[in-house]
């Protein structure tokens, strides 16, 4: 009994893929919608298959280019996070040293002069000279030059006297109670003249601060600018 169902089982399955095998057997590539439904079935999966791998690897793939990117942003957090770190830290301290700079800032701010006092430090330059005994050939201003935050005021000066008088007239200079500084200069002996008498010229560039008209104006300026910039 048990004999006969063990030839019957196998029996069926021989039959069925005999029958599998003749289904794909003579198909007809150009008609395929003629196939029986083992080669649909089985093409169907294979598509399906081929779809879910190819979606799978793509996935995949953009996955593990996001993860190499994070990986490559991973030192340059670090770094950041520490530097954090660091200020968090040191706050109190930071805070000291920007109420430092801050005083510091306003000490030379206070040295820079305002429209007004401008003729007073021209005076002072003009009489740091004559006290020196020096001759002015010239002492001519030139033309404002506005900065970000300050203006700048360049003195053409031609002076002559003695060696010692126009050393000591250039340190007066530099110990002004405002900041002035000497740029260019050129000293040479005066033609024709055996008494020693020497001619300086240079400039002399005196700052001052801006009035908040100025101030105004120039970040109308630098707004103007920047939004011309934006435009293609």
């Amino acid at each position: 009994m048990a004999t006969s169902n063990t030839t019957s089982a196998g029996f069926d399955a021989s039959g069925l893929l005999d029958q599998a095998v003749s289904q794909f057997r003579g198909l007809n590539t150009s008609e395929p919608g003629q196939w029986p439904w083992m080669p649909k079935a089985a093409v169907f999966l294979v598509v399906a298959a081929a779809v879910v791998a190819v979606g799978w690897f793509a996935l995949v793939s953009s996955a593990l280019e996001e993860l190499e990117a994070e990986r490559d942003r991973e030192p340059a957090l670090k770094a950041q996070f520490e530097s954090k770190l660091a200020q968090a830290v040191n706050l109190n301290e930071l805070r000291k040293q920007k109420l430092q700079v801050q005083e510091y800032v306003t000490q030379l701010e206070k040295q820079l002069p305002g429209k007004a006092e401008m003729d007073a430090l021209l005076s002072d330059i003009n009489q740091a000279g004559l006290g020196r005994g020096l001759l002015f050939d010239l002492f001519r201003p030139g033309q404002v030059e506005v900065k970000d935050y300050y203006a700048e005021l360049p003195i053409t000066v031609r002076v002559s006297g003695r060696y010692h008088d126009i050393g000591s007239f250039a340190a007066d200079v530099a110990n002004l109670s405002r900041i002035v500084t000497l740029h260019n200069l050129s000293i040479a002996p005066m033609s024709r003249d055996p008494s020693g008498v020497l001619s300086m010229e240079a400039v002399a560039r005196t700052y001052r601060y801006l009035d908040a008209a100025e101030v105004a104006e120039q970040k109308k300026a630098a707004a103007a600018k920047a939004a011309g910039a934006k435009k293609p």
